[in-house]
């Protein structure tokens, strides 16, 4: 066997794993949406046993950023587990939130710009993995899927010693289109 071979056999190794990786999307489900810091700590979901209830976890954070951005920003925190929100991260999250409050909305299972965002309920919020989703061990990249963007945005997780997962990093404030109510022509 040449150079060349053990090397491909080596890459192909390597890859087989991630490719055996599934496509899993779960629906999150929430009755209702937390009032108070203590009733998201009681969410079932506030376990952080998956990756999946943490990412959808955040979205409910952040919808509470435009009622009290001070819950919003302890929600976030306590997702966030040993890792803290930055001075930067809050600033970063309250530059996204000047106009557009309607962005967290957006991750719910029917909610569109027809509708102005407004979520069918029970609230679903579905999150997704792909074979590459567990590519670094610890952290986990899921994608959840906005009523107003073309493509899913990415959630980082991270597994602390404990067990849990805690938010590592989101993308989820990014642009999307406007809502209908919002448009001058139409």
């Amino acid at each position: 066997m040449g150079l060349f071979d053990s090397i491909k056999n080596t890459v192909n190794n390597a890859v087989q794993p991630a490719q055996q990786a599934s496509n899993k999307s779960v629906d999150v489900v929430f009755p209702a949406l937390p009032n108070t810091l203590d009733e998201f700590k009681s969410l079932p979901q506030a376990a952080l046993a998956t990756p999946f209830d943490t990412a959808a976890l955040t979205v409910l954070a952040l919808c509470f950023y435009p009622q009290n951005k001070e819950i919003s920003l302890s929600m976030l925190d306590f997702l966030g587990g040993p890792r803290p929100l930055s001075p930067m991260d809050k600033q970063f999250i309250a530059d996204r939130f000047m106009d557009k409050d309607y962005v967290p909305r957006s991750y719910f299972i029917g909610s569109t710009p027809q509708n102005d965002y407004a979520p069918a309920q029970p609230y679903t919020i579905r999150v997704s993995e792909n074979p590459y989703s567990y590519d670094n061990q610890g952290y986990a990249k899921l994608y959840l899927t906005s009523g107003g963007a073309d493509s899913p945005r990415p959630v980082n997780l991270r597994q602390a010693k404990d067990g849990k997962w805690y938010l590592w990093e989101q993308f989820l404030l990014a642009g999307i289109r406007e809502p209908e109510s919002s448009n001058p022509w139409a």
